[in-house]
């Protein structure tokens, strides 16, 4: 997995992802209904859109895996997990869940004391 990196300048937000309908959702070759746009210009518009979406939805739920990786490794929590556990429950070596532990404690520090 890569290093988690953190910007601090917001990137302007993407284009929203759309839900699709269950049914949809169920067919393989359904895509966002990407699949029935013919035009080529509209086409990588969208796909360029849900790219970015993706994209910022990633890097938004690492921000929120290492704020949780950072509370559950908290010494102050009578419940603390090492970071061995934290590593196994997420599906990470225990290199990366440090690192994830300390990338989670530096977005504590930048949201000040109240964000714990």
């Amino acid at each position: 997995m890569a290093e988690p990196e953190r910007t601090t300048e917001r990137k302007p937000r993407p284009a929203p992802l759309l839900f699709e309908p269950s049914e949809a959702a169920t067919d393989p070759e359904h895509f966002f209904d990407l699949e029935s746009i013919e035009d080529p210009r509209e086409l990588l518009t969208r796909a360029t859109e849900l790219t970015l979406a993706f994209r910022a939805a990633q890097e938004r739920a690492v921000e929120f895996q290492a704020l949780a990786a950072a509370q559950l490794a908290d010494p102050r929590r009578f419940d603390r997990l090492p970071p061995a556990e934290i590593a196994a429950q997420a599906d990470w070596t225990e290199d990366y869940a440090l690192k994830m532990i300390e990338f989670g404690e530096s977005l504590q520090r930048e949201a000040g004391p109240d964000a714990r």
